[in-house]
């Protein structure tokens, strides 16, 4: 179809385009914000940042957390670290090299403007994170430490050792809770939300489950915010949490915000290999262990010798022999794949011949055990615990896991949906990363979202429109409430044969096989047909037992997969439609004779947006064109 959608892109040269927006927007005077109630929803970096600066400024805020503390947000697992072109390295960063590596690590396939915008407020953050404690490395003489990650040729990465998520996390927690504290920000931890509420065309509202008791409530505010993170967990093994999932972001969808680049899925190629049957998630090794780990396999297929009994002449350094100029340092879906296409070859290493080495040897003998102790120690004593095996003695074993999702909510430039009032920060949208996500860059765009972005775009909304009084007792908060009680009446009542485990497992099977690391035409459209299948059986075969007003974790997950099993399909959809390799999206089809992605700039240089119908089946594409100004469309040579 042709494009419905205004991305309300400021006009002037792309530098200037954040500078103008602010200029131009409308605000609200301090006393005006008092009368607002803003609905956060997900307190992990994006919404904890939002709600700690919409409460600063005088919003009147709530927060919705599913965990029982905002500390345990998803946010805490980023390992490696945060991106700013600050140039403290001295070699040749800038804002534009930061915008330009963003947007060709995305192979071209995200907003110029939303990109560049990222990169400038990105030294903010920097700022404001050290101003609020962040414990970041230091070099000697004081200056932050900034370490190397892939995709990029220069130094820009900000870290706290492997735990600079949470640190980070922790830093937006204490400015929420000193909200808390002033009492601009009410908390409502261990609560789900299970629905959007739309009057008269905007968000006003939504409706939540208290996972404790199961009780439903309503909440009308003047403006939803949705910050819940990536829909990974579709695959069932992923790095993600267990509790990560799609459900508000999908409800959302459901009524009416347009769900964008669903197919594009970031396989992280560092990562604990799968053990058995029947583990229920995966564990990330962050990416900053390529600085000085070498990524390699034996030569020759079916060698299972130990590593230690492998000479080096008979090793594969198969990335640093590919890609000459970034070696190790290649980016994540370039990393991924070759990691596969070795295995697929039969030169896999460990029990399942699915993983590849990543060897510390010449960094421990180049620059001591105690520099990588102090670099990466708290990775290694976790891979340690979860192996059994020591990696400053033997080689990690890794292979590539699903980590983060590209696609997500489609949003304008100030943040919001096809639905007026509800705005997506962070993960949860699509707006930053185009078809691959650069390492370091999560961080960077849910704390950019959070602190520097959504208090202006907000105060624009709300400055420039007129919010009708309404109250919890709308005819639109009773019929979401009906729709939301009678869907988990719906799952308690199949009493089927089989598990939400076994559903959800089975779902991620089709995703993984066909859906995964690498797609054909033919097993995708297998896969959109599976999956309907299977998603009729869930309704007619689930076994979720319990009762709605307890703590109910099978009723909690058996939503999740619910909705799961239609994101799946729109996955599959947007895949097969996409008729091109780029990024985390590789058809078999559309590839070079050595196995690199080929792009189809003609035909598909735009945004996929699907519009809901009521239907998985019958979804309606949109495209919002993506226009190139400032970068020239080139093939990606990492070599």
């Amino acid at each position: 179809m042709a494009s419905k959608l205004d991305a309300r892109i400021p006009a002037g040269p792309l530098k200037d385009k954040w500078d103008l927006y602010k200029n131009s927007i409308k605000l609200v005077n301090p006393a005006n914000k008092r009368k607002h109630t803003v609905l956060v929803v997900g307190t992990g970096l994006a919404g904890g940042s939002a709600a700690a600066a919409l409460g600063e400024l005088g919003y009147n805020v709530k927060a919705f957390c599913i965990q029982d503390s905002a500390r345990r947000a998803h946010s805490i697992a980023a390992q490696g670290g945060i991106n700013a072109a600050k140039n403290y390295p001295n070699d040749g960063d800038t804002i534009w090299r930061l915008f330009y590596d963003t947007i060709k690590g995305g192979d071209y396939r995200a907003r110029e403007a939303n990109v560049y915008r990222l990169a400038q407020v990105a030294n903010n953050i920097i700022d404001q994170c050290v101003a609020q404690g962040v414990p970041f490395a230091r070099e000697y003489g004081g200056l932050l430490d900034n370490r190397s990650f892939g995709g990029a040729q220069v130094s820009r990465t900000f870290y706290a050792r492997g735990q600079t998520g949470q640190q980070l996390l922790l830093g937006a927690y204490q400015a929420m809770m000193r909200q808390v504290s002033a009492g601009t920000v009410t908390m409502f931890p261990r609560t789900e939300m299970l629905d959007l509420v739309v009057i008269d065309g905007r968000a006003r509202g939504i409706i939540t489950r208290d996972l404790v008791t199961g009780k439903i409530e309503r909440h009308l505010g003047d403006a939803v915010l949705l910050a819940t993170g990536g829909y990974g967990n579709v695959y069932y093994l992923s790095t993600n949490a267990k509790n990560s999932n799609v459900t508000a972001a999908w409800r959302c969808h459901r009524r009416g915000a347009y769900f964008s680049n669903p197919c594009f899925t970031q396989i992280h190629p560092t990562c604990i290999p799968v053990s058995g049957d029947y583990q229920s998630k995966l564990t990330l090794m962050s990416e900053s262990l390529r600085n000085d780990g070498r990524v390699w396999v034996p030569k020759k297929p079916g060698d299972t010798r130990h590593p230690s009994q492998i000479p080096e002449g008979e090793r594969d350094y198969f990335l640093e022999r590919r890609y000459p100029s970034f070696g190790n340092l290649v980016p994540r879906d370039v990393a991924s794949r070759n990691a596969k296409y070795v295995c697929d070859e039969g030169r896999g290493v460990g029990e399942t011949q699915l993983a590849v080495y990543l060897d510390f040897a010449d960094s421990i003998r180049r620059l001591g055990r105690n520099k990588i102790e102090e670099r990466y120690g708290n990775l290694f004593e976790m891979y340690e615990r979860i192996t059994g095996e020591n990696p400053y003695e033997v080689p990690m074993r890794i292979y590539p896991a699903v980590h983060y999702t590209m696609g997500g909510l489609w949003v304008d430039y100030g943040l919001q949906s096809t639905i007026p009032g509800l705005f997506v920060l962070g993960e949860a949208n699509f707006s930053d990363h185009g078809a691959n996500r650069l390492g370091a860059s999560a961080l960077m765009q849910g704390l950019a979202d959070g602190y520097f972005v959504i208090p202006y775009s907000l105060g624009d909304y709300l400055g420039g429109t007129r919010i009708e009084a309404a109250s919890t007792d709308h005819d639109a908060f009773e019929a979401a409430e009906t729709d939301a009680r009678q869907r988990i009446g719906k799952l308690l009542s199949v009493k089927g044969s089989r598990t939400v485990t076994e559903f959800h497992r089975d779902l991620g099977r089709i995703m993984w096989d066909h859906v995964g690391m690498s797609r054909t035409k033919d097993g995708l459209e297998q896969a959109v047909d599976a999956i309907a299948a299977l998603r009729d059986e869930f309704w007619q075969n689930v076994l979720v037992p319990g009762e709605p007003t307890t703590y109910n974790k099978n009723l909690e997950f058996a939503g999740r997969i619910a909705d799961f099993l239609e994101l799946g399909e729109l996955m599959a959809r947007d895949a097969l439609m996409r008729e091109e390799s780029c990024g985390g999206h590789f058809r078999e089809e559309f590839q070079t004779e050595d196995g690199e992605a080929v792009r189809n700039d003609r035909d598909f240089t735009f945004v996929s947006a699907w519009e809901f119908t009521g239907d998985p089946r019958t979804s309606v594409l949109h495209k919002e064109t993506l226009e190139f100004e400032n970068v020239k469309l080139s093939t990606r040579s990492y070599a």
